[in-house]
């Protein structure tokens, strides 16, 4: 019998203990656990941003979405952000743990394909405005057989957000919807999502308002109930279970061995 997979993505929040994260993987690995590791960067891009004179703008879609306006500059800084500096220190901090970690991203063997987006609609002042010179992506594909070489060779990928487009263009795609989509393509059992909270709630921030357990047929109305960045996780986690993953588990990365209390069941449970 294969091991199940379980798909951990890191918020790229302040906030999210990555040490503890990477020592709980290293543990976790130990005991024969399969793990792929997503992580998102945000925190580094804005700061990257800021520092070279180009401060990260976003924008707000009609159906009240927020994501990072990605023009070249914009997609240039987060490459060295988020491919660069945190995807490298993440590794890092794994090897250091005694874990043969491999760092990439999904444009590295054409790992998550994308298509570039014509066009996307932003929301400011009431009024409906349409940006073209955009590089993100929606994911297609997701190279399995890439990933399973990796995996049944001993490594752990640790996956930085960026695609490729069916044009070789590098995109910029949403770290919860590639974890959601990496996990879908492995049928991989659990995938969690790490954050700077303890899960989805239902007045937030107020953190004893917690939802503990959503099913599968509720999760149109915990959309409409989610805020700001928690509404990508809750659609990502509606995209992996019908792509066919086990459960996904809105989890907080803050505290001792996130990892193991997301899989305890704390946190929000999606299934």
């Amino acid at each position: 019998m294969t091991q199940p997979i379980t798909v951990v993505k890191l918020g790229g929040t302040e906030g999210v203990d990555f040490s503890a994260i990477c020592a709980d993987a290293a543990e976790l690995l130990k005991n024969g656990q399969k793990l792929v590791l997503v992580h998102g960067g945000s925190a580094e891009a804005n700061a990257l941003g800021e520092a070279l004179g180009a401060p990260p703008k976003f924008i707000t879609s009609p159906s009240g979405y927020t994501s990072r306006y990605t023009d070249r500059k914009t997609l240039e800084i987060f490459l060295m952000a988020v491919n660069g500096k945190v995807n490298s220190l993440l590794t890092e901090q794994l090897h250091r743990l005694g874990v043969n970690a491999l760092g990439l991203s999904g444009m590295d063997g054409r790992l998550m394909v994308a298509t570039r987006k014509d066009s996307i609609q932003s929301v400011e002042n009431g009024k409906r405005k349409i940006i073209r010179n955009d590089y993100t992506g929606k994911i297609e594909t997701v190279n399995s057989e890439l990933l399973m070489v990796l995996l049944n060779a001993g490594y752990l990928p640790v996956i930085a957000p960026v695609a490729v487009s069916q044009n070789g263009e590098a995109l910029n795609v949403d770290a919860d919807r590639a974890a959601a989509m990496v996990a879908s393509a492995l049928k991989a059992e659990n995938l969690l999502l790490l954050t700077a909270v303890p899960g989805l709630m239902e007045k937030f921030p107020d953190e004893s308002t917690l939802i503990k357990q959503i099913p599968q047929a509720k999760l149109p109305s915990a959309l409409e109930m989610a805020q700001g960045r928690m509404k990508k996780k809750v659609l990502g986690a509606e995209e992996a279970l019908q792509g066919g993953v086990g459960k996904v588990i809105i989890a907080d990365g803050r505290v001792e061995k996130p990892i193991s209390n997301a899989l305890a069941g704390n946190g929000t449970v999606i299934q």
